[in-house]
This record gives structure tokens, sequence and C-alpha cells, in this order.
């Protein structure tokens, strides 16, 4: 059976900082073809859609959701997503246990 990914508390609590979720917006997760290593991850804020997976805060982000499409769903199989801050900046980052290889801009995979 495929895990859906995990979502950490600290990425939602980051949504509810920003106020995602006050906004009607979601955090979309999605996988595209395409980087420096066969696929990449596309990040943004979105509206839900029909037929998305949609991962619900609680807590410190409760209101706040993560959306995976249905495509995009398998390759994110038992992923977490979590939020990161250090010196070189801030961002949404991907731990993804199906990646074979990675890029160093950490946004490209190979599977």
């Amino acid at each position: 059976m495929t895990l859906p990914p995990k979502v950490t508390d600290r990425a939602f609590a980051r949504l509810a900082e920003i106020g995602a979720g006050a906004q009607g917006k979601a955090l979309r997760v999605a996988v595209e073809g395409g980087g420096c290593s066969g696929f990449q991850y596309e990040i943004a804020l979105d509206d839900p859609a029909e037929g998305d997976l949609v991962l619900a805060g609680t807590g410190e982000g409760e209101g706040e959701q993560v959306v995976v499409d249905e495509v995009s769903l398998p390759f994110l199989a038992n992923a977490t997503i979590d939020f990161s801050e250090e010196l070189i900046g801030a961002r949404f980052v991907i731990d993804n246990p199906n990646a074979s290889a990675s890029c160093g801009c950490g946004t490209s995979f190979s599977i």
C-alpha cells in the first residue's frame, strides 16, 4: 500500500504565518517533467481542485492545507513536506524516499 506524503507541523505553521488559509489558498506540491535530473517540484500557493489529495493541518496550522494532484501523488508517496529556515533563506523542502538522485538546487530529482 502506498502511503500519502506527510506534512510537518512546521510547514503548516508557516502557511498559517503567511495567511494562506485565510486567503482561501493551499500549498500545492506537484511533480513535473524537467529540471536537471529529470523531474522537478513545483511548489505554489493555489486553489484546491477536484481530485486533489488534501492534507489538513492541526494545532497551530489548523485551517491550512497542502494539496497534491493525482498525477504527482505516486512520485510523492511516503515523502515529507517541511519548511526550512537557514542562513541562505527559507523554503518549503521535500524529503522524498522515491528519489534516487537529486540536484544541488533541491528542486530537481530522478527516480
